[in-house]
């Protein structure tokens, strides 16, 4: 069953094309990963899939409603956490949940009872008379992302959820995403860390408003990576980026850090054999040179580099 479906998805701002004629189909219980930079074009397209951003052209069906004739309707099946999560400042924790409860129509009764459910599920009972302008960013986003969910939607939109927060808040907030996938909530995750994608169950990505690639993770790895790809270190960043800025024949540098990493498009090397080729060019050895994996971050550095 689709949940969510995009056919010739546009969005122009006068001459200025944020979205290019994308298409997008999400299934039920199906976490689909929406990956690029910063201004690639994901919240245009998250707005617009949700009803607050008219396209320009195309057709967008989330639950089976059409989102273009009646946003508002589309409104009532989903969740939505954007990147500025509108809390309220000038509110408790507790009182920033009651009043979304308001808006989403649950009744007063009904909605002490989802308070005490979201302040014990997402561990907000020590903070739950703090103003929340005073609590710590991992702790507000718990909170949006409860209110996302309070009236229990089929589908949610999460918006750049982990931005700014550290390792274990972004661990935690997964798990709960792979929770919900699990009970059959479909969600669309929108995000600028490439090893989060590898929580998802598909991911297209997108880079200067148009889909570039679609696809399983393990599927991406291995349609673009044909041959290995190399970690290579030469001792200093300025060694590694002076070697980054000269061509090659046989595949494409990249900085990773303070390192690089090689792929190979033409040809396999052993490792014994790519040192000797680089010192053939380069009149120096590397010092250090491993295999690896390739990750999705090298996919999407392989496809914008075309």
């Amino acid at each position: 069953m689709i949940s969510i479906e995009a056919k010739d998805l546009t969005k122009k701002f006068g001459d200025f094309t944020a979205v290019n004629n994308i298409n997008l189909e999400v299934r039920q219980g199906e976490i689909f990963g929406f990956l690029g930079s910063n201004g690639a074009g994901k919240t245009t397209t998250i707005k617009m899939l949700i009803g607050l951003l008219p396209p320009t052209k195309g057709s967008i069906y989330v639950a089976g409603i059409d989102v273009i004739r009646y946003p508002e309707r589309v409104k009532e099946r989903i969740g939505y956490m954007s990147q500025k999560f509108s809390l309220y400042n000038d509110l408790t924790v507790e009182e920033n949940i009651l009043f979304y409860a308001g808006i989403y129509g649950i009744p007063p009764k009904r909605a002490k009872l989802i308070r005490e459910e979201l302040l014990e599920q997402f561990d907000l009972q020590p903070i739950r008379k703090s103003l929340t302008s005073e609590i710590p960013l991992g702790l507000k986003q718990r909170l949006a992302l409860g209110i996302a969910l309070m009236h229990k939607p089929s589908i949610v939109f999460l918006d750049e959820p982990t931005s700014g927060t550290d390792p274990i808040s972004r661990r935690y907030f997964w798990k709960i995403i792979q929770n919900l996938a699990y009970n059959g909530v479909t969600c669309m995750v929108t995000t600028h860390y490439l090893d989060e994608a590898e929580y998802c169950s598909r991911i297209s990505l997108i880079d200067s408003g148009e889909i570039i690639a679609c696809g399983t993770p393990t599927e991406l790895k291995k349609r673009y990576f044909h041959f290995p790809i190399f970690e290579i270190d030469f001792g200093s960043i300025e060694k590694n980026i002076e070697v980054l800025n000269k061509g090659f024949d046989f595949g494409k540098f990249s900085l990773f850090g303070n390192k690089l990493h090689l792929a190979l498009d033409k040809i396999d090397f052993d490792i014994p054999d790519l040192i000797s080729r680089l010192n053939s060019i380069l009149g120096y050895n590397p010092i250090t040179v491993r295999k690896i994996v390739p990750t999705l971050e090298d996919v999407f550095i392989k496809l914008v580099q075309r």
